[in-house]
């Protein structure tokens, strides 16, 4: 990959969470606040080596547990600083009450999110349950294939969420083991590029100003509340906009152009699956392999889940004519969460109306081989020649006893 403006990079062999440690390194942030919890320990522990080696001049805040430590990040937020923090699982759902309060107090704390499943049973492996349940909590969600995408929007995530149209908290997504753990050659840009890129961090009302005193955090009842939670929507509305404008900047830097989602291969795609992080590489070999057979197979894969691109993503699969949908967590007793999301996209902006099948896999690291790949899209093909999806919605892949 060229580089067009920036300094001399580096290509580097290098875990998932090794690369968003290195990107911390590069933001330099003014405060983190962590408590380590598998698979996103790796994060915490380079980037507390490269405070304990001088590397930084950021305060580390070790606190004793994945709440306090939310706390202290919007603590540290609100006085002005820019604030970074790690975490997966159980350790987000920990947060969950202060996720909120970050939204909605309008910080822009950035978090690297390994995607753990949620206890119960107790599992360390990758799912999307973490992310997904907070999706609703306020905070801007970016997701990322690769070792190379996690590191590239975390390089992003600072400009993004402190922009004055937005000012919101934003997590940047990974698949647990899978990326987190896995050794993958990428691009490790110049540090003063990367620095030059993210900008000085502009202090908004910070608390410690005592010559324009503030107030943060004030109870609001029925006078004002729904105001300011509509504030927050506009933000997250703003987002869209900020996100791909920052994404151009980003290519114009360093060479590798992001969008709002990826279409692979969907131009004339008659069958097209939709998916998010790492099962994404999995699908786009199996297309290639379908391609050299005459099968119209593309691949639409997710960036921003929140905000989530209706319009765009409607007009994107305009063409398909069955779409099917793999959600990585379950929503018990409805749909998937992304699968509500496309079929609302494709309901109001799409000019056809494609037949939409969904189905949920990997839940606590099950894997997702490249034939059961192959079977979902035969399967999508006898749905599209019968002209239905009959019983075949809803299915739980690569799973044991009732699939449906």
């Amino acid at each position: 990959m060229s580089n067009l403006t920036a300094g001399k990079p580096k290509i580097v062999p290098i875990t998932g969470a090794g690369a968003c440690a290195q990107a911390m390194r590069q933001i330099n942030p003014d405060v983190v606040a962590a408590f380590p919890i598998t698979p996103s320990t790796q994060i915490v522990e380079d980037f507390s080596a490269f405070v304990a080696n001088g590397q930084v001049d950021t305060e580390f805040v070790t606190v004793e547990s994945e709440h306090s430590a939310m706390s202290a990040c919007i603590g540290a937020s609100a006085a002005g600083g820019r604030v970074m923090t790690a975490t997966s699982s159980a350790g987000m759902a920990y947060m969950w009450e202060l996720l909120y309060v970050a939204a909605s107090m309008r910080q822009p704390v950035l978090m690297s999110l390994v995607n753990r499943a949620l206890t119960g049973p107790i599992n360390i492996h990758c799912d999307h349950s973490d992310s997904m349940g907070a999706r609703d909590a306020g905070w801007i969600q970016l997701y990322s294939e690769t070792n190379q995408e996690a590191y590239d929007n975390l390089v992003m995530a600072a400009r993004i969420a402190e922009h004055p149209d937005v000012r919101l908290p934003l997590m940047v997504c990974q698949d647990g083991f899978i990326i987190s753990h896995s050794i993958q050659t990428m691009q490790l840009e110049d540090d003063k590029a990367v620095k030059a890129f993210v900008g000085p961090h502009l202090p908004y009302h910070s608390i410690l100003d005592t010559a324009k005193p503030v107030t943060w955090g004030a109870l609001d009842l029925q006078d004002y509340y729904i105001e300011h939670k509509r504030g927050q929507e506009q933000g997250m509305r703003n987002a869209l906009r900020v996100i791909q404008e920052v994404s151009d900047d980003f290519a114009k830097t360093f060479g590798r152009q992001y969008n709002l989602f990826e279409d692979y291969r969907l131009d004339d795609a008659e069958i097209v699956l939709v998916a998010i992080n790492s099962v994404a590489g999995e699908i786009k070999e199996v297309i290639d392999e379908l391609r050299t057979k005459g099968e119209k197979v593309g691949l639409l894969k997710i960036r921003s889940f929140r905000p989530f691109p209706y319009e765009q993503i409607g007009q994107a699969l305009s063409n398909a004519k069955i779409i099917t949908v793999l959600d990585r967590s379950a929503s018990f007793g409805a749909h998937g969460p992304l699968f509500t999301e496309i079929s609302t996209a494709v309901y109001n902006y799409a000019s056809n109306r494609p037949l939409l099948m969904g189905h949920t896999f990997g839940l606590g690291g099950r894997e997702l081989t490249l034939r059961h790949i192959e079977h979902v899209i035969s399967e999508s093909r006898i749905c599209l020649d019968k002209g239905e999806v009959g019983n075949r919605q809803g299915m739980w892949l690569n799973v044991r006893g009732d699939k449906s």
